[in-house]
């Protein structure tokens, strides 16, 4: 199946402004108090949806509501909390050696460093900037599946990877990236979904489609 079309330098503009105005103060939707919490969540989203996450947390940040006490935590019982997970068994075994590392190595607390974050267990690149982006507001882009897909529908985008994407629409964006990230996250999470886009009715952005098929990440 032959690329989608590229958006031309003025489509992107026009793409990043609509963008902005509509998603210039949009959040993340998963739910935490701190940046150990926040870290936690977004390790736990890996391939599992946001809302799944949000009723798994509540009883793990009460159980464990610090580095020293989740450090320290029974494997198993860290396992039977996230059990409704994706990969539970390896992501709790993650959050283990997560606490265990910001316990010996950062005094307990989260380094807000993009190469202090990737020395986490658990804890990539996507997973580092997303934390950033939600946090400290910091210019980065990370893409997951939704702005992966929204990404080559506008035509921002015709690379194969989602790191190579991420470097496309830093260079096409260069500015906002924190509101963009989160606006593109949402936009293919509610209007341009994977499976029956809401073309006609929501979208705000039909006049720069180049594709409505479902792209997916090598």
């Amino acid at each position: 199946m032959p690329r989608p079309k590229k958006a031309t330098r003025k489509e992107i503009a026009s793409i990043k402004e609509a963008f902005l105005e509509r998603y210039d103060a949009a959040v993340t939707e998963l739910n935490y108090a701190n940046a150990f919490e926040l870290v936690i969540a977004v390790a736990l989203s890996a391939q599992c949806t946001d809302k799944r996450v949000n009723m798994i947390t509540p009883e793990l940040f009460k159980k464990y509501p610090d580095p020293i006490s989740l450090a320290s935590a029974d494997l198993e019982d860290v396992k039977s909390i996230i059990n409704t997970c994706s990969f539970f068994n390896n992501k709790a075994k993650n959050l283990i050696k997560m606490a265990q590392r910001l316990v010996e190595v950062y005094d307990g607390k989260v380094p807000l460093d993009e190469k202090e974050l990737v020395t986490l267990a658990g804890v990539g690149q996507k997973t580092a900037h997303v934390v950033m982006i939600e946090y400290t507001g910091a210019n980065l882009m990370a893409v997951d599946t939704h702005v992966f897909r929204v990404a080559h529908r506008l035509g921002l985008s015709d690379d194969e990877t989602a790191l190579k994407t991420e470097e496309t629409l830093v260079k096409k964006f260069k500015t906002d990236l924190h509101a963009l990230h989160q606006g593109m996250v949402l936009f293919g999470r509610y209007i341009c979904t994977a499976q029956n886009p809401k073309c006609n009715s929501e979208c705000f952005l039909q006049e720069f489609c180049k594709s409505k098929k479902s792209f997916k990440a090598r």
